[in-house]
């Protein structure tokens, strides 16, 4: 890795260690998906509870002899809320980013104790190779699943 004029001429008590890179990317990328697993999460039962909640009630107002509009209308909100459902895939990223998360959290131990394959001295090394993989084996799992979603949404469209 060459570095620029401003790095060569920094102290090299400034400049960030391996060990300090890897490890920063580690938390960051830990933080990230245990927070975007949450709200998707969140979003997800939100949602879903809402569209059981107001399914529900559609056959209790049919027997109650409700006004036909009101019924029809509380039917289409279970279709709305179910599309919003599909759109945004919540659940999916829910789980995706939970498990990367994991993941993540595995590694980071296994690095504290110097463990598995942090026990040599390329652990820094190792570290960084194992997150960045992580990371990029999520967003393929994402990209697929987005994709496998167009394509069954053209099929069905067609």
């Amino acid at each position: 890795m060459t570095m620029s004029s401003s790095e060569r001429d920094q102290p090299s008590s400034l400049q960030p260690h391996a060990s300090d890179v890897a490890f920063e990317r580690l938390e960051d990328q830990l933080d990230w998906y245990d927070h975007k697993s949450l709200l998707a999460q969140k979003a997800y039962k939100r949602a879903k509870t809402l569209e059981l909640v107001v399914a529900a009630t559609v056959p209790v107002l049919a027997a109650l002899d409700a006004p036909g509009p009101l019924t029809a209308a509380l039917a289409a909100a279970v279709v709305i809320i179910e599309g919003v459902l599909q759109l945004n895939q919540w659940q999916t990223n829910w789980v995706l980013y939970r498990g990367t998360a994991e993941a993540l959290k595995h590694e980071k131990y296994l690095y504290l104790s110097e463990a598995g394959p942090y026990g040599g001295p390329e652990r820094d090394r190792v570290l960084a190779e194992r997150v960045e993989g992580l990371v990029s084996q999520e967003h393929a799992k994402w990209t697929e699943a987005r994709s496998r979603r167009e394509t069954e949404k053209d099929e069905h469209n067609a």
